[in-house]
């Protein structure tokens, strides 16, 4: 189905993968889902596989190997635990602020850490007044001689609770022109984390808030020209965010495919398997054809980066039919599990809540959709992925900044 995108070093990957998800993350799911609590062990350790670096390059200690094998990564985590996908996703978002946007001294500093897994980082733009409407942030940076001062709130910020070093965007002057990007260290004087608090899913991962009081750092920790932060807000959700939260979405797909086969095969009423019955076996047939489809939205636009190419609309629909295709089957799913499905020693029920947790970040549905009206009719004002596409050069991305 999807072997005309993948190499001997894909599958290998993904059994590397698949195997540490196994014999690692699987038997902890059950105690992350009881206590709701971050879960920095698990990420450390999957940090120290070096999987965050797999879009840096060698040079830097990186895996080198695109967008397509980070897909494989997030997938093949998310199938056994979402938390921990949408923990490796996260990092990713903050290692495209630096791989893109750094110069030459911060990517010698940082690229390395993040590749080691000894730093992990995260990006900070959404605010609870504005939501994704990122022109609307009121997180101030002032000038003070060669320090820059934060004051204000960042909310929902992925690996908010482990992360080392925040991306940041904050205002500087007004308008579209007044945004600009800085990397604040966690340990940093002013900054401080809002408390952990427990949600529908997702449970061991942290999306939490930063709050910034007076928190100095040095003109050296900006990213890029003082100005030019919506690109890097931008360009790390559409290059990053949404193959990222596809890749997540994709394994939770393939774990709702995989629970519901069984339970339909293993699980009899009238004498028969549950999937003898026709309305059943429509259902099975549905999620079996969602999965197909959103696996190769996905791995398409994923190889598209990798080539160097521009898959704006591509990028959007596998966000698109990703989440959709996981709420979709996660409900007919549960339809067909009955009571079954309500209980927390069975899978679906988490399957289900973790889902949810994917439609709102790099944009709902809806956005998707009125996106891709746009390309549709020409109306599309920019594709963020052109100048990051992973064959760019970090020269090539500065000069594109604004």
């Amino acid at each position: 189905m999807s072997d005309p995108y993948l190499t001997p070093q894909h599958e290998e990957l993904r059994q590397q993968v698949r195997a540490f998800a196994e014999s690692e993350v699987a038997p902890r799911v059950a105690q992350m889902e009881k206590d709701r609590a971050v879960e920095q062990e698990l990420a450390s350790m999957i940090a120290a596989k070096g999987w965050i670096g797999a879009t840096i390059d060698p040079a830097y200690g990186g895996m080198g190997a695109g967008h397509l094998a980070k897909t494989i990564i997030v997938e093949e985590l998310s199938r056994v635990c979402a938390a921990m996908g949408a923990m490796a996703q996260a990092s990713q978002l903050g290692v495209a602020k630096v791989l893109h946007y750094g110069n030459k001294q911060q990517r010698n500093t940082w690229l390395p850490r993040f590749a080691a897994g000894t730093c992990l980082p995260t990006i900070a733009v959404t605010e609870h007044e504005c939501g994704s409407h990122v022109l609307g942030m009121q997180t101030t940076a002032r000038r003070d001689g060669d320090t820059y001062v934060l004051n204000g709130r960042k909310a929902y910020v992925g690996n908010s609770h482990i992360g080392h070093l925040h991306g940041v965007v904050a205002r500087t002057g007004p308008g579209s022109k007044g945004l600009t990007a800085f990397l604040v260290e966690s340990d940093r004087p002013g900054l401080s984390l809002g408390p952990h608090q427990e949600a529908l899913g997702l449970h061991g991962f942290s999306f939490g808030e930063l709050h910034f009081d007076d928190c100095r750092i040095p003109a050296g920790n900006r990213l890029g020209r003082e100005g030019a932060g919506l690109k890097v807000a931008y360009s790390s959700s559409v290059l990053y965010g949404r193959p990222n939260l596809t890749a997540v979405a994709l394994g939770i797909l393939q774990a709702i495919h995989d629970e519901t086969t069984r339970f339909t095969i293993e699980r009899h009423r009238y004498g028969k398997p549950l999937h003898a019955l026709a309305n059943i076996k429509l259902k099975v047939g549905q999620i079996r054809s969602r999965l197909m489809t959103s696996r190769l939205t996905a791995y398409h636009a994923a190889y598209l980066l990798d080539a160097g190419k521009t898959p704006y609309a591509e990028l959007m629909n596998a966000k698109l039919t990703s989440v959709e295709s996981a709420l979709d089957s996660a409900r007919a799913a549960m339809e067909i599990h009955a009571a079954a499905g309500l209980r927390t020693d069975r899978p679906m029920e988490r399957y289900l809540r973790d889902a949810f947790h994917l439609y709102a970040p790099a944009g709902t549905s809806d956005i998707q959709l009125l996106r891709l009206g746009d390309v549709a009719l020409g109306l599309d004002k920019g594709q963020w992925s052109q100048p990051l596409a992973l064959t760019a050069s970090a020269e090539h991305a500065e000069a594109a900044v604004p």
